[in-house]
């Protein structure tokens, strides 16, 4: 059961933010002889940042790396906000959240590190994944059940659509069957 605080929270949510590693991947990085990176992206994740679209919200990305990886996955999904090579993360979150003209209780970030914790203790509702660092889960409103990777962000996305009873107007597409011939 989730806490009517953190119902609440959700609910003023119109943008939401993420880390990459270890949040949209499992934060296993591999390395390339040529050059360059590869990471693994979950399907569920991404499903999910489609239907925060559909409901009328915004997503983005805030990452202390860069990779062309998750410049591809960013543009394949159209998320709004796209910063990485960030060494001020804070900076670049602010920077993001006066772009949407948002205030920062309107923001959910989602992260996994030490690094993080600034911009989930700035957001209306900071998430955090469930292997994240000890100390940026003691951080967290919230601390979801799956791992970085695994549908964590599905999972932001679902609290956050539900808490504001958008989630059955964006699935009601999938549910709908014509069982005649």
């Amino acid at each position: 059961m989730i806490p009517s605080e953190i119902k609440e929270r959700a609910a003023r949510v119109k943008l939401l933010l993420m880390d990459c590693d270890g949040v949209l991947t499992d934060g296993r990085i591999w390395v390339m002889e040529e050059g360059g990176d590869q990471k693994t992206f979950h399907t569920r994740d991404g499903l999910g940042i489609e239907l925060l679209h559909r409901a009328g919200l915004k997503s983005g990305i805030i990452s202390g790396r860069r990779s062309s990886a998750v410049e591809r996955r960013a543009a394949d999904l159209r998320m709004t906000f796209v910063c990485q090579g960030c060494e001020d993360k804070q900076k670049a979150f602010a920077e993001t959240v006066v772009e949407a003209g948002l205030t920062n209780s309107e923001v959910a970030f989602i992260g996994d590190d030490l690094n993080d914790i600034p911009l989930m203790l700035q957001s209306g509702l900071g998430i955090a994944v469930a292997d994240a660092a000890l100390e940026a889960r003691e951080h967290a409103h919230y601390v979801t059940t799956a791992r970085g990777g695994c549908g964590a962000v599905r999972e932001a996305v679902e609290l956050i659509l539900k808490s504001q009873g958008r989630w059955d107007g964006v699935v009601k597409n999938y549910l709908a069957t014509d069982l005649t011939d």
